[in-house]
């Protein structure tokens, strides 16, 4: 991959430098120190006028650059990328007049850091969306808020780099925090992720349609197993014992796989738990096989669209696969539902609160007010996708799914129905389609709702996602528009 590197709060730790000379400035003028603890560029952290703020930068900008220390990580990361085989170009937008010799400075300065790359490119403005689309980047890192607004606006792959100044003011834009998470970000691009869905595939039918997105998405994608969660009472579908439930869940996995020609998959589904976590079941051939494949594998993604409780057992059985796994779980509502009386949640809270208190790497993907955005109506999928047997299928599945609540044709009218699951493949497929935020994890009470915390291990909350992303995807894969 060609990755664009900006310099300054990406490579180089220019806050932290350009503060400390700030600092000392300031005690030479008024000495009023910070007084706008809220902006994202340091200079305008002080009381300075505009005419003030250019005169520092012009005397001091490139004796400050000489000085700048690197990032944490940098150097260890960057190495890995050039082992990785990526080109790294470096692209500024250091120029006079805050640097009478720019290019000597830098090209000094990453030479003494040991820095490695295939070519440095100043820019002659801040819109560094030309340099991209000239050097063929595949994704472009940059702190500057703006800058990342412009590559996004001229179509360019980007992520903003996050520093102490920018980060409460990222917005909805895809964001790493660090080096670690950039050249995670940049490993997943270009891996094919080995994959566990975890489902309880006969309850409703937002199962049903997230097992065809993945199918339909497995150019990045090795599915590696199916496995059945329990749940045994639905708005849905009928009131089934969890034995049940698991069987039909099975039948219908089996049933799908046929439908889209992928029979090859059908040695791959494993029935599940047929009690809750708190019950005495330790084991059952979903959790076996997710330990297998965990513990074989470099990294795993478990996706779980259904109750945790497979997940669960899994992990309390083998902690080994703790750092080795990465859980994609939706389930709960959002923080501002202040409720979880949500149907994969409310099933099996224990097993969510073993999940959450593992320390496993974890992205929740709230259904109220996140995933109950991918509503759609038979209208627009007969359009889109009514035109092969798998797409009647699904839209005949939905609509029985929502017959029970109507009496009449009029308690139809406007009538749309959510799509839940559809969000937890697309974070696979796409995580810049989402808006994450780290928090520290919650604890969770008896009642299921979530107390808020400050200093424990972090997990990762989904906020919003953009469903029109979502269902173009999906469209297109459906319709086979990417072949």
């Amino acid at each position: 991959m060609r990755i664009g590197l900006d310099i300054d709060n990406v490579i180089a730790d220019l806050d932290k430098g350009l503060l400390k000379y700030l600092k000392k400035e300031d005690k030479k003028k008024r000495n009023n120190g910070i007084i706008n603890k809220n902006e994202r560029y340091a200079a305008l952290l002080f009381d300075w006028t505009t005419e003030e703020i250019r005169e520092f930068f012009t005397n001091n900008m490139q004796n400050i650059a000489k000085e700048l220390e690197l990032r944490e990580g940098v150097k260890y990361y960057i190495d890995k990328l050039n082992a990785d085989g990526h080109e790294l170009f470096l692209i500024t937008n250091r120029v006079y007049p805050d640097y009478s010799d720019p290019e000597g400075v830098t090209v000094k300065w990453l030479k003494e850091k040991e820095i490695n790359y295939k070519k440095i490119i100043f820019t002659e403005t801040r819109d560094k969306s030309e340099a991209c689309i000239n050097n063929k980047i595949d994704i472009m890192f940059d702190d500057d808020i703006g800058n990342c607004i412009r590559l996004k606006n001229k179509g360019i792959n980007f992520c903003m780099m996050c520093t102490k100044l920018n980060y409460e003011h990222r917005g909805n834009l895809p964001y790493v925090r660090n080096f670690k998470e950039l050249y995670e970000k940049v490993k997943e691009m270009n891996e094919i992720k080995k994959v566990i869905l975890d489902t309880d595939m006969y309850n409703e039918v937002d199962d049903q349609f997230a097992l065809t997105y993945i199918m339909k998405s497995l150019q990045n994608i090795e599915l590696e197993a199916i496995t059945i969660a329990p749940f045994s009472k639905s708005g849905y579908a009928e009131e089934l014992s969890i034995q049940d439930g698991v069987q039909k869940s099975y039948e219908t996995t089996i049933k799908l796989l046929k439908m889209l020609e992928k029979e090859e998959y059908i040695d791959k589904v494993y029935k599940g738990a047929t009690s809750y976590f708190d019950n005495e079941e330790t084991t059952n051939d979903a959790v076996e096989k997710i330990i297998e494949i965990s513990l074989k594998n470099e990294k795993t993604f478990i996706v779980g669209i259904g109750a945790i409780t497979n997940i669960a057992l899994a992990i309390k059985k083998e902690p080994k696969i703790i750092d080795k796994i990465e859980v994609i779980w939706l389930g709960g509502n959002s923080f501002l539902s202040h409720q979880n009386r949500e149907f994969n949640f409310y099933q099996d809270i224990e097993g969510v609160r073993y999940v959450f208190e593992s320390k496993v790497k974890l992205t929740v993907i709230p259904c109220r007010n996140v995933s109950s955005h991918l509503t759609t109506t038979k209208y627009e999928l007969e359009h889109y996708i009514g035109n092969t047997p798998l797409g009647k299928y699904l839209i005949d599945t939905m609509i029985n799914c929502k017959k029970r609540y109507f009496k009449t044709e009029k308690d139809t009218y406007g009538q749309s129905k959510t799509i839940w699951d559809l969000s937890a493949i697309a974070y696979l497929v796409n995580k810049d389609w989402f808006t994450r935020e780290y928090i520290s994890c919650p604890t969770i009470l008896n009642d299921g709702r979530y107390e808020m915390t400050k200093d424990r291990h972090e997990i990762i909350f989904i906020n919003d996602l953009s469903r029109n992303k979502i269902f173009n995807d999906y469209f297109k894969k459906m319709r086979n528009e990417y072949d």
